[in-house]
């Protein structure tokens, strides 16, 4: 069997910190049970006790994954943990928005990227944009998740909203052999293979899953297949890891549709195809060193590469030519082939494609310090980062026509492929680099047995330069560059054995991606993710967070209780929006500094057990208020109240578009006997604005709640059977709004609304081995 990851939690837990706390934390260890150990950096070898952070901190291990049944990282988060939300901007149940506290991660160009992701301590921030492939990232795989709050400097680029750091698992953490598969609606399957053993010495762990599923809407088949492994030693003074990865995964999402032809058709979609595939490698290698008894070196080196190839049918913007209806011009220039021969009006669609090959590579390298100051406990982390990334981009446009879907006929468009004709100039090849270096320190120091104090900062700089390769856009050439030092500073206060209060305040930067940097101007709007021009530049975005709370621990007759109540203020200087000129669905624009943005809100969480464990439930509850602080004007060609230039007024106090002001979630799982286990969840979003309503004058997406069931029965003691129910009641509700033009397609729609629909009531059985 394997071993349950509370109590390799628990070993790791005492291990690095005995030093800092000595017997007297043993014995309060020994009163309260398990403490989480937290690492406050990327690296392993800094961690600390939760209750001596100045700010929050969310965990969950494989066991929780493995009870919650969830497709990945972000179905967890979005079911369990405070203040955080996804939405089906694509379509895709693998391609998720995640916002936390109003801050997003994304696989999305265009996003305002806001959270830092790291596994193994890698940023997996893509470098592009800063996007977070999150199907590149097995949950099977994962042994410990935490979400950390704030605008954490220790943890570099993007950290504004916070950071989520994930350890995979071992074969010290997790020996044993486990099998699963299940299979059900949508036509999902998915089966994993994972063993893991150690010699005391030597470990090993491997993993291999398959996931795929012909969708639950017209044209949405998707697959991922995923192969993990990693090789360890563990010697008296020092530690290695070297984790392999490779992942080939075709991704189909047919993003928002107008709620008018949802209505009659719930499963058509606007223009199809939009693929995604996305071909990664990945190789890391971790060391850990104990110098002296309180002294430690932690290294780490890897090297990725992941190439994304992206294939999207579209309306055109093209028209037909005022002086010859027969061909297409656009504005009054007619438009060109490759062989520059004038396009027929016929071809009323277009295919935009484009190959992404990124490949980044770096290191970091870490002291830990944990030697007395003043004759208190204390903890000294220094460390030094430094990546770098180049991206060979390619684009082309691919003139098409659009026919009905058989099954849809009235309602869905699929765009012809292979048609062997290229607009003229849309045509782009383009080389970027991009370097990052950074140099930390933190140090959290006991002042007294019950208050400690941490200090931390951290020097960033980015270098980026653009090269155009296709000598038809020399002006895309240039280079750009972004320094800053960001500080923090916080305390907790351990008022008892189980309870404390954190305050801190904290800074953090992230400068402007590529695609930002390439589509910044309002006189030459580029389409995403396809065109890009020479742009002024954009400067860099600066939060500064406070947050402070109480927590705690109550023990019960037969259960535990942990609460949690704290409040929360970031506020953005130079936020960069994405502004919309055109595009069906608003994809086509630029980026811009609009002025400063804040969120602002309370978390309250409870989690506990109770019947001697045979009962864990949780509820939380977040009110997010994020609003742009700045009055601007948006360039908005969609919105009904827009001017004839597609302008209109954004006053400070608006609502920032895209993210519930409430978010309530209830969930318990119990076991009935010694065979048969029952779990729910519940998952409630408020109303949202529209993208693209910055202004916020349209009638918002409507809240929703989703009721979802799970059931587990042990066949013995190897074997188990489990099955889930998703949106029990089978809810229609939509998780995202963009506001866009469905005219071009379907003349007697006037609605500029496009929304995300969310999936209807499915099921899913399977079977699961673990030797």
């Amino acid at each position: 069997m394997r071993q349950p990851m509370k109590a390799s939690g628990a070993f790791l837990l005492l291990a690095p910190f005995a030093a800092l706390h000595g017997p007297a934390a043993a014995q309060d260890t020994t009163q309260l049970g398990t403490i989480d150990v937290i690492g406050v950096t990327p690296e392993r070898g800094a961690e600390l006790p939760q209750d001596m952070l100045p700010y929050n901190v969310q965990s969950a291990g494989s066991d929780d994954f493995e009870r919650a049944q969830v497709l990945d990282a972000t179905d967890y988060l979005e079911r369990h943990m405070a203040a955080v939300t996804l939405n089906a901007v694509q379509g895709n149940p693998l391609q998720p928005d995640l916002q936390f506290r109003g801050f997003t991660a994304s696989p999305l160009l265009g996003g305002a990227q806001g959270v830092s992701v790291y596994v193994d301590g890698v940023r997996v921030n893509e470098v592009f944009g800063d996007t977070v492939n999150w199907d590149l990232i097995p949950e099977e795989a994962m042994a410990r998740l935490s979400l950390l709050s704030g605008a954490n400097p220790v943890f570099g680029l993007n950290t504004l909203g916070g950071t989520i750091q994930i350890r995979t698992k071992n074969g010290f953490s997790d020996p044993g052999t486990h099998a699963e598969a299940y299979a059900g609606s949508f036509g999902r399957s998915e089966s994993t293979l994972e063993s893991a053993g150690n010699d005391g010495r030597c470990g090993y762990y491997m993993l291999a899953n398959h996931f795929e599923e012909r969708g639950w809407r017209d044209l949405s088949n998707s697959n991922v297949g995923t192969l993990l492994g990693t090789l360890s030693w563990r010697g008296d003074a020092g530690s290695l890891d070297l984790h392999l990865a490779h992942a080939e995964n075709k991704l189909t999402g047919n993003a928002a549709q107008a709620p008018q032809l949802l209505a009659v058709a719930p499963r058509s979609v606007f223009t199809a195809p939009d693929r995604t595939q996305n071909f990664y490698s990945g190789v890391t290698l971790e060391g850990a060193w104990r110098v002296a008894t309180d002294t430690s070196l932690n290294a780490t080196a890897f090297a990725r590469q992941v190439d994304t190839r992206s294939y999207n049918g579209d309306l055109s913007d093209l028209s037909a030519c005022a002086d010859d209806t027969r061909v297409l011009c656009d504005g009054t220039q007619r438009a060109l082939d490759q062989h520059g021969a004038p396009l027929s009006a016929a071809y009323d669609a277009i295919n935009n494609i484009g190959v992404r090959k990124q490949a980044s590579a770096g290191g970091s390298l870490q002291a830990v310090f944990k030697q007395p100051l003043f004759g208190r406990k204390n903890q000294f982390v220094v460390g030094i980062d430094y990546d770098r990334g180049r991206v060979d981009y390619r684009a082309l446009q691919e003139a098409s026509y659009l026919y009905p879907f058989d099954h849809d006929p009235g309602d869905t468009f699929v765009t012809a492929a292979d048609t062997g004709l290229l607009l003229a100039d849309a045509t782009l090849a383009a080389h970027i680099a991009v370097a990052n270096t950074g140099l930390f320190a933190s140090d959290t120091w006991s002042a007294t047995e019950k208050l400690a104090l941490t200090l931390s900062g951290r020097a960033n700089r980015t270098h980026t330069s653009i090269a155009d390769r296709g000598g038809n856009n020399p002006d895309l050439d240039g280079s750009h560059a972004f320094q800053r030092f960001n500080p923090a500073a916080g305390m907790t206060w351990r008022w008892s054995a189980q309870s404390n209060a954190y305050a801190g305040y904290s800074e953090s930067t992230r400068a402007p991606t590529p695609v930002e940097l390439t589509c910044a101007s309002p006189s030459a709007p580029c389409k995403l993710p396809n065109d890009f021009i020479a742009d002024p530049p954009l400067q860099q975005v600066v939060a500064r967070s406070l947050e402070a709370g109480l927590r705690g621990k109550i023990a019960l007759a037969d259960g535990t209780l942990h609460w949690q109540a704290g409040m929360f203020r970031t506020r953005n200087r130079h936020d960069i929006l994405f502004q919309t000129t055109g595009g069906a669905q608003a994809n086509e624009g630029f980026f811009a500094n609009a002025g400063d943005t804040r969120r602002q809100g309370v978390e309250l969480a409870l989690r506990g057990t109770l019947f001697a464990r045979r009962l864990e439930w949780y509820a939380n509850y977040a009110r997010i208020d994020a609003t742009f602080r700045t009055p601007f004007v948006e360039r908005s060609v969609h919105h009904p109240d827009a001017d004839a230039e597609g302008l209109i007024a954004v006053a400070a106090g608006a609502r920032i578009p895209g993210l519930p002001r409430n978010v309530f979630k209830l969930g318990a799982d119990a076991r009935l006997g010694q065979a048969f286990g029952l779990g729910c969840d519940i998952v409630y979003n408020s109303a949202q604005y529209l993208r693209g309503d910055e202004a916020n004058r349209l009638a918002p997406v409507g809240g929703y709640a989703r009721v979802n069931l799970r059931v587990n029965y042990a066949l013995g003691a190897h074997v188990s059977l489990f099955a889930r129910v998703e949106n029990l009641f089978d809810r229609r509700y939509a998780s995202f709004g963009v506001l866009g033009d469905a005219s071009g397609l379907h003349p007697a729609i006037d609605d500029p609304r496009f929304v995300s629909p969310g999936a209807p009531r499915a099921a899913w059985l399977g079977l699961k081995l673990d030797l």
